[in-house]
C-alpha cells in the first residue's frame, strides 16, 4: 500500500523498492504481484507489467480486476492472441454481462478472425428473451458493429441483408443510410443505390462524397463529353433546390472545359463575389492545377475590376454600398490570386491588397491585413509581416484565431518572448509555468513546433530540442490515453468508433507534426554528434550564463506567483483531481543537449518515421544521416524484406556474434535508406548528395568488405542514380 502511495507521489524508485520488499516477504501473494505490475504499468514497462499480472493470475485465477488489467495491457500492446485468451476467461467467469461478449468479439475482430467475432455477437443475441428497445444504445452499437464485421469479411450481400433487418429501427439513421448506399453500389444494384444516394443528398446537399457516389451509380463519367451535359443537368437540379447550396454549383467546375467552364465559372464567381464571401478564392484555387482554368479565372476577375458589380449582386442589394462591396471582393480575390504559388506575382498581390484595405470601411475586419502579412512573408520581410499581423490582431482583440496567427508570425520573426505573451492573452492565468506551461498542458503542437523551429534558426539548440521533445512526449501521451478508451468504449457501446481509434493509433506517428519535430530533432542530434563541443559551449548556442540566469529568475518569479495564486484558490476550492503539476527541472533543455549518445536519441525519433512514413523522402534521408554515423544498428532496424536479406548476408559473414562490428554493418542500413529515397525521388538534391557521399565512403574503406556483403552492396549501388 505504501508503494502505491509513493508511486502516486512520483517517488517511483522508492515504490519499487517497497514492492520488492513486499514480494520478498510474501512471494505467493497475488496482491503483491498485482501491485508490482501496476508499478511497471505506470513506468510504461508494459512487458514486465504483463509478466507480473500473469504471475498474479496463477496465484488467484478468479480475480476479475487482475484479469481486466491484463486484458487492457494486452490490447494496448496489440497482443491479440493473449487478449483473446484473457477475454475468454472473463466471459466464462461472467457470461451474463454483454460487455464481455462484445469485448470477446472485438478481440477476434482485431486478430482478423471475422467469422468468430460475428458468431460471438450472434450467440449473445440468441440468448435475449426480448428485443431491446430503441433507446438501448449499447445494443444499437453492437448490432451496427456486427454489420461492419460482416462487410469487412467481404460478404457484402449478407451485410446488406443484415442491415435491412435493423434499418428502420436503428437510432443512428445517418450511419445505416450511408452503409446501405455503399453496399448497394458495391453490389452493382444501381437503381436502388441511386435512390439511397438521393436520400442522403436530401439530408445534406453539401456532401461531395454523396455526389460522387450518385455519379458512379448513374454511370456518368466526367471524362466523356456526352456525359458532361447530363452531369450539368444533375447538379443544376440540386442547385435549384436552394440558393444556399454551394457544392452543386461548385463541383461542375471540376469537370467542365473550354467555353462551358468559362460560363459556369463566371456565374459562380459573380454569385460569390457579389455576396462578399471571403472564402471564394480558397474554394476555387484547386482549379489552378489546370493552366487553362487558372488563366480563365484570372481573366474573368480582372474583367470584374472594371465593373460596378450590378451584375454580380443580388436584387435585394440596391443600396449604394453594393458597388463598394463588389470592389473589395474583387480586390481581395486578386490579391490572393497573385499571392498563390501557382500564379504568384507579389508586387501585384501587394497592389491589390492595398486597394482592398483602402476601400474597406469595417473597423473589425482583419482578413485584408492578414493577407497583406502573408504576402509580406512570401516577399521575405518577416519583420514587417509580423508587425502587419499584429496590426490585424489589434482590430479585434477578442478573436482567438487572429491572436494565434499573430503569435505564429512573431515566431517566424524569432520574437519568442513577444509570441508567448501574445498567446498568454488567451491562456489560463493560474497555469503552472505561465502561458508556455498552459500551452504544453493543452498540447498546442503548432506553437511548440514553431517555437522550436525559431530557436533552431537562432542556433539555440537546447531550447529547440526542448520543444521538439515536448511534441514527442505528446504523442507518447496519446498512445497512453488509449487505456481510458479500452473500457470506456465498451461501457458506452461506441464500438465502431473504438475500432477506428485503435487503427488510427496504429499509424499515429504519420501525423505531420510528429514528422516535422522528428526531422528537426534528428538534425540537431546529428549536429551534436559531429560537433560535441556544441553541447558544452553554451555561448555558441545562445544559452550563455546571463541568459540562463535571466530565465531562472523569471521562472522563479513565475513559480512564486503561481504558488500564491494556488494557495488562495485552495482555500476557497480544493483541487478535484488531487494532482499537483511539477515544475520543469530543465526549462532550457540543457540536460537534453548534454546527452552522451546523440545518435541513440536521434534513433528514438527516427524509427517511427521509417516505420510509419517510409514513403516520405525526408524520412529516408534522415535515416541515412543517422545510420551512416552509427556503428551498431541491428536493434533499431525496422523490419523490411530488403533489410532482412542484408542482415542475413551480414550474419553469414560473421564467425562470432560478439566479434567487433564490421564496416558492413555500419553501411547496410544507410544503404537501405538511400535506396528507398532514390526510388521516391532520384532527383532530390539531398538524395544526390548522399549518394555521392556513400560511394565515396565505400570506396575509401580501410579494409575490403567481406565477399558476400560486397556483392550485395555492389548490386544495390547499381540501382542508385
Amino acid at each position: 500500500m505504501k508503494a502505491l502511495i509513493l508511486n502516486s507521489q512520483g517517488k517511483s524508485d522508492e515504490a519499487f523498492e517497497l514492492a520488492k520488499l513486499a514480494l520478498k516477504n510474501a512471494m505467493k501473494s497475488h496482491i503483491c504481484w498485482h501491485v508490482y505490475g501496476l508499478l511497471y504499468r505506470h513506468a510504461k514497462n508494459y512487458e514486465e507489467a504483463i509478466k507480473a499480472y500473469k504471475f498474479a493470475l496463477r496465484l488467484d485465477p478468479d480475480s476479475v480486476q487482475i484479469q481486466r488489467d491484463l486484458a487492457l495491457l494486452q490490447v494496448q500492446m496489440r497482443d491479440y492472441e493473449g487478449f483473446i485468451a484473457s477475454r475468454k476467461a472473463m466471459l466464462q467467469a461472467r457470461p451474463s454481462i454483454r460487455q464481455n461478449w462484445t469485448a470477446m468479439a472485438i478481440a477476434h475482430h482485431l486478430a482478423g478472425d471475422f467469422a468468430a467475432a460475428e458468431q460471438i455477437l450472434t450467440t449473445y443475441e440468441e440468448t435475449l428473451k426480448s428485443q431491446p428497445s430503441r433507446s438501448d444504445l449499447e445494443h444499437a452499437g453492437a448490432v451496427l458493429y456486427k454489420n461492419t464485421i460482416i462487410a469487412e469479411s467481404g460478404d457484402t450481400e449478407r451485410a446488406l441483408d443484415h442491415l435491412n433487418t435493423i434499418y428502420k429501427g436503428h437510432p443512428d439513421r445517418l450511419a445505416v443510410m450511408e452503409l446501405k448506399a455503399q453496399y448497394l453500389q458495391k453490389l452493382g444494384r444501381k437503381g436502388e443505390a441511386e435512390t439511397a444516394y438521393r436520400a442522403l443528398l436530401k439530408r445534406n446537399a453539401e456532401r461531395r462524397e454523396y455526389y460522387q457516389g450518385l455519379e458512379e451509380v448513374l454511370g456518368l463519367s466526367r471524362q466523356e463529353p456526352t456525359a458532361r451535359q447530363k452531369l450539368v443537368e444533375l447538379y443544376q437540379s440540386y442547385a435549384e433546390k436552394s440558393e444556399r447550396i454551394d457544392a452543386a454549383r461548385r463541383v461542375p467546375l471540376d469537370f467542365l472545359q473550354g467555353d462551358d467552364f468559362r460560363q459556369a465559372a463566371d456565374k459562380y464567381l459573380r454569385r460569390m463575389l457579389g455576396r462578399g464571401i471571403p472564402s471564394t478564392f480558397a474554394n476555387v484555387k484547386a482549379l489552378y492545377a489546370e493552366q487553362e482554368k487558372k488563366q480563365t479565372i484570372q481573366n474573368l476577375v480582372l474583367g470584374y475590376e472594371k465593373e460596378d458589380g450590378t451584375n454580380g449582386v443580388s436584387e435585394t442589394q440596391t443600396n449604394g454600398t453594393s458597388s463598394k462591396h463588389w470592389q473589395i471582393s474583387v480586390y481581395y480575390f486578386l490579391a490572393q490570386h497573385y499571392n498563390y504559388y501557382l500564379s504568384r506575382d507579389l508586387p501585384k498581390a501587394m497592389e491589390y491588397i492595398d486597394k482592398a484595405i483602402e476601400t474597406n470601411t469595417s473597423p473589425t475586419e482583419y482578413s485584408y491585413l492578414m493577407t497583406k502579412a502573408r504576402i509580406l512573408k512570401h516577399v521575405g520581410d518577416t519583420e514587417k509581416a509580423s508587425q502587419t499581423m499584429n496590426q490585424a490582431r489589434e482590430t479585434d482583440l477578442k478573436d482567438r484565431y487572429i491572436n494565434t496567427k499573430c503569435a505564429k508570425y512573431q515566431l517566424r520573426n524569432n520574437e519568442n518572448d513577444t509570441a508567448v505573451n501574445t498567446m498568454g492573452l488567451f491562456t489560463r492565468k493560474e497555469a503552472v509555468g505561465g502561458p508556455l506551461g498552459d500551452l504544453l498542458d493543452m498540447q498546442c503542437m503548432w506553437y511548440l513546433y514553431e517555437d522550436g523551429a525559431s530557436y533552431l534558426r537562432q542556433g539555440k539548440l537546447s531550447l529547440a530540442l526542448k520543444r521538439f521533445r515536448s511534441i514527442y512526449d505528446i504523442f507518447d501521451a496519446w498512445t497512453e490515453d488509449q487505456f481510458d478508451f479500452h473500457s470506456f468504449s465498451l461501457r458506452k457501446g461506441q464500438i465502431t468508433a473504438y475500432i477506428d481509434m485503435i487503427r488510427w493509433e496504429d499509424r499515429l506517428r504519420e501525423h505531420p507534426f510528429y514528422t516535422r519535430a522528428a526531422l528537426s530533432a534528428v538534425q540537431i542530434y546529428c549536429t551534436l554528434h559531429d560537433d560535441p563541443k556544441r553541447a558544452s559551449d553554451a555561448a555558441t548556442n545562445g544559452d550563455d550564463a546571463a541568459e540562463r540566469k535571466k530565465a531562472a529568475k523569471k521562472a522563479r518569479k513565475e513559480a512564486e506567483k503561481v504558488e500564491a495564486e494556488k494557495k488562495a484558490a485552495a482555500a476557497a476550492k480544493p483541487n478535484a483531481e488531487g494532482e499537483t503539476k511539477k515544475e520543469d527541472p530543465d526549462p532550457l533543455g540543457l540536460d537534453l543537449l548534454k546527452t552522451q549518445d546523440p545518435l541513440g536519441e536521434a534513433t528514438r525519433f527516427l524509427v517511427p518515421l521509417l516505420e510509419q512514413s517510409p514513403k516520405d523522402v525526408r524520412s529516408q534521408t534522415a535515416g541515412f544521416e543517422v545510420y551512416i554515423r552509427r556503428s551498431k544498428f541491428l536493434s533499431f532496424l525496422p523490419t523490411h524484406p530488403r533489410t532482412i536479406v542484408y542482415l542475413h548476408v551480414l550474419c553469414t559473414t560473421r564467425s562470432d556474434a560478439n566479434d567487433h562490428v564490421s564496416n558492413a554493418e555500419k553501411y547496410l542500413p544507410a544503404l537501405k535508406c538511400l535506396l528507398a529515397a532514390s526510388k521516391l525521388d532520384a532527383q532530390n538534391d539531398a538524395v544526390r548528395e548522399q549518394t555521392a557521399r556513400f560511394r565515396k565512403a565505400v570506396d575509401g574503406l580501410s579494409e575490403p568488405l567481406p565477399p558476400k556483403v560486397a556483392e550485395v552492396v555492389k548490386s544495390a549501388m547499381s540501382e542508385l542514380p
